[in-house]
């Protein structure tokens, strides 16, 4: 069985890195990308500090389409462009908003979120398959360490999905 380390003392190095170890222990010999995405959201929502939401949207009829999350019912779909997500998923770069209300066309699907990153899932070619999304209810939570850590571990989810 699985047990995540304790890594309230860590640094927001350690912890993005003692995360992607997690995310491949949990995900490595599963073939199921729902199982999959479900475990990594729940990983990253109960470890890194000061979430409100975590998860996935994933592409799907060219639109993306809520996946497996941790935290308060969400927007189940949307268009490629549009908001944070849909925004990411058009330019296939991440995107780290320090207020979302400050974000032209954000869609407020938890009005608890303050701040947002969002990170492309691509394959080895660049192609588009979703988008890790994780919010907070504090302005300006996300810095350059949570993005390359989240951009880390999207690409060890995304090779799984």
């Amino acid at each position: 069985m699985f047990a995540a380390s304790d890594l309230s003392n860590s640094t927001k190095a350690e912890l993005y890195r003692e995360l992607a170890a997690q995310c491949r222990a949990l995900i490595d010999d599963e073939t199921d990308p729902i199982a999959n995405m479900a475990n990594c959201a729940a990983l990253i929502f109960n470890s890194v500090p000061r979430l409100n939401w975590a998860g996935f949207y994933l592409l799907k009829g060219g639109e993306l389409v809520l996946g497996p999350f941790q935290g308060r019912p969400a927007c189940v779909r949307i268009a490629i462009g549009h908001g944070v997500c849909g925004t990411a998923a058009e330019s296939h770069s991440t995107l780290r908003v320090a207020d979302v209300t400050k974000f032209p066309g954000h869609i407020a699907c938890d009005s608890a979120s303050r701040s947002e990153i969002v990170v492309p899932l691509l394959t080895d070619d660049s192609h588009l398959i979703g988008v890790l999304d994780v919010d907070s209810s504090e302005l300006d939570r996300f810095d350059a360490e949570d993005e390359a850590g989240l951009s880390a571990l999207a690409k060890i989810i995304a090779r799984k999905v």
